[in-house]
């Protein structure tokens, strides 16, 4: 069984930064993506970040080059890394595991963290 658990987060004034992680247990996932989603209040969930078992990533337009996301393959952990936040970055981020992505797409994978709260205020 699948088990994907996050730790980080936080809150964090505009301008600073935060870091996220999760790791997965229950099978490998060294040869496919993981990423990062959030949702804030009202709204859909989005994509944030991807990156693939080789290291090749995929980051939201909204990023802008803000966040960095990273894996340890030998542990089945991720890693996002953000700065320069901004009160529109407020959400709760998801790990994901097993997402694909294309031009134009991303479909999540079938596992996902319990999800963390970021808070940034003005």
């Amino acid at each position: 069984q699948v088990s994907v658990v996050q730790l980080g987060g936080g809150a964090a004034q505009a301008g600073g930064s935060v870091s996220l992680s999760c790791e997965v247990s229950g099978r490998t996932f060294s040869w496919e993506a993981m990423g990062w989603f959030r949702q804030a209040p009202g709204k859909d969930r989005e994509f944030v970040a991807g990156i693939s078992g080789d290291g090749a990533s995929k980051y939201a337009e909204f990023v802008e080059g803000r966040f960095s996301a990273s894996r340890d393959n030998a542990w089945n952990r991720l890693y996002l890394q953000m700065k320069s936040l901004k009160p529109e970055d407020t959400a709760v981020y998801y790990c994901n595991a097993g997402l694909t992505w294309g031009t134009g797409w991303v479909r999540p994978g079938d596992y996902w963290g319990q999800g963390t709260q970021v808070t940034v205020s003005s």
